[in-house]
């Protein structure tokens, strides 16, 4: 079998751009944020905002409901 296959992989900096866009506006300030999923600091928003990390699934399915957006218009799939 020597045929390659694409592999789907999460755009981490596009579904960041998408999080903030959304937040934007939803008119949620990155503090509500914070409060919403309990962080200690704003730095894990920030994070996923700049696509250095990705938010968990749970948090995906909050956000998804908080933005009234389904999470596949979050999420952007990129190939590698």
């Amino acid at each position: 079998m020597n045929k390659k296959y694409s592999y789907p992989v999460i755009d981490t900096k596009a579904t960041g751009a998408n999080i903030k866009r959304l937040r934007e506006h939803a008119g949620v300030s990155v503090k509500e944020m914070q409060s919403l999923f309990n962080f200690e600091s704003p730095q894990a928003v920030y994070k996923w905002q700049w696509g250095k990390s990705l938010p968990t699934v749970d948090e995906f399915v909050v956000l998804a409901r908080m933005f009234d957006t389904p999470i596949e218009k979050i999420i952007v799939i990129g190939v590698e």
